[in-house]
């Protein structure tokens, strides 16, 4: 199962790097802060160094549906910095978040002088869609609790930690926010978790999994 894509900042060279940093400023953001809204117009790029961020967007209805978490070394807000179209989504941060702010005409300019990071962005952009697409048949063609074994499969190979239980996911993600990430009600992200922790699956505690049975969870999520 793929994770999301590749990280974008552990892929570029050590040369790479001090170009990228070289228009950047650093920037620290408290938890719940949005680092940018929906629809704003796209000024600017982020590179995560610290911490993790939710991106969600409103539906019709104006229900937030979370569409990924991203954590240090992820990249945000490309798309609009490339295209120049408002941003699709809106980025909060889910803990304390330290990233570099790069201009969107400097993150251009980078670009076009460093085509092998161009190359590496494309994969980037490449292993998300393929992701979004693998979501969305997930969620025409699975239950509530494949796509939350999906979802914490996903954030135990991201951000997971051994410990002598498993995997700890010391991530404060909300249940309503894994149900905005699979699609489900809250009930049924409730009663996913409850079934996985009578199966021996996982433990939860508050704003925190630990992944006592990995591989159960991939097989339930294939």
């Amino acid at each position: 199962m793929e994770a999301g894509g590749e990280v974008f900042l552990p892929a570029l060279s050590p040369d790479e790097r001090d170009a990228l940093r070289g228009p950047s400023i650093v920037r620290s953001f408290a938890r719940g802060a949005a680092l940018f809204h929906e629809r704003q117009a796209a000024d600017r790029v982020l590179v995560l160094l610290e911490g993790c961020v939710k991106l969600t967007s409103l539906s019709d209805s104006g229900k937030e549906v979370v569409l990924a978490i991203r954590g240090p070394g992820d990249l945000l807000g490309e798309l609009a910095a490339i295209d120049g179209e408002p941003r699709s989504a809106t980025a909060t941060a889910l803990e304390p978040v330290t990233a570099m702010s790069i201009p969107a005409s400097d993150f251009q300019r980078f670009l076009q002088q460093h085509p092998r990071v161009a190359l590496t962005l494309l994969k980037v952009v490449t292993r998300r869609l393929r992701d979004a697409d693998r979501k969305r048949v997930e969620f025409a063609s699975e239950d509530s609790m494949t796509r939350v074994a999906g979802r914490i499969v996903e954030l135990s190979e991201r951000f997971g930690d051994e410990v002598a239980q498993g995997l700890e996911i010391d991530l404060p993600i909300s249940q309503e926010e894994l149900a905005g990430w699979t699609g489900c009600s809250r009930d049924s992200v409730v009663n996913a978790l409850q079934a996985m922790r009578g199966l021996g699956w996982i433990e939860t505690h508050r704003r925190r999994i630990v992944v006592r049975d990995i591989d159960a969870l991939r097989r339930h999520a294939r």
